[in-house]
């Protein structure tokens, strides 16, 4: 039997170990990989080309769903599923405009998770059912805060959007700069342009923004510059 090649991009090593055991439980699944941030999933990503990819939302440097972004735009075939702490409207609609095929909470039950692994292996979509009311709820709304969120989103690029998570998470220009290869300069003008397209003209409301789309978690521990 072909086993179906996983990949587990969760930032809480407990957690992560977690889901390992879980899944290495099953004679259909391998856990090929472990990324501990939205980074390092795109890379582990690009080099083991798992078939499914559990990604949590909420992690340092590069955040779930614009790691999914560039995950699907590296390897195509590869399906996401997303995990997540919370089911607030924002994130679920967020995870789907990504290009994520699953949703799934945390607190599922592992014979769900497992389930979803092998629905989306196979082309189909998969949502736990609290996840599955959210959107139907959501499908019947002509607009949004979710949705408007997603809107804004989709007009920043994904370098701009690592740039917003960074800063979003109290990196001074210089750290943002090492972290992603570039310069100060660089770093200051993507800055501005995020500012410009969101209409938020301070650190502090770049911040609000990125907790309100789902891009940090509220319970991250910034320091505002």
């Amino acid at each position: 039997m072909k086993r179906i090649t996983v990949l587990l991009a969760e930032d809480h090593t407990i957690v992560r170990e977690g889901f390992r055991k879980m899944l290495e439980l099953e004679n259909d699944l391998q856990v090929v990989g472990e990324a501990q941030n939205g980074r390092q999933a795109v890379a582990l990503a690009k080099k083991l080309r798992p078939a499914v990819v559990l990604m949590d939302i909420a992690m340092p440097l590069l955040n779930g769903l614009e790691a999914t972004r560039q995950v699907l735009k590296a390897v195509p075939a590869t399906k996401v599923v997303i995990l997540s702490a919370h089911s607030d409207d924002a994130y679920v609609k967020n995870a789907v405009e990504s290009g994520a095929v699953g949703f799934l909470l945390k607190q599922n039950s592992s014979h769900v998770v497992c389930d979803a692994i092998r629905e989306v292996q196979k082309g189909k979509t998969f949502y736990g059912p609290t996840i599955a009311r959210r959107l139907h709820q959501l499908d019947g709304k002509s607009s949004d805060r979710a949705g408007r969120s997603q809107s804004r989103n989709a007009r920043l690029t994904s370098r701009e959007m690592e740039v917003l998570q960074l800063i979003a998470e109290g990196k001074a220009n210089k750290e943002t700069a090492a972290e992603l290869g570039i310069s100060i300069k660089t770093v200051e003008k993507h800055r501005e342009k995020v500012m410009s397209k969101l209409d938020v003209h301070d650190t502090a409301g770049l911040t609000r923004y990125a907790i309100s789309a789902g891009i940090i978690e509220s319970s991250v521990q910034l320091t505002i510059v």
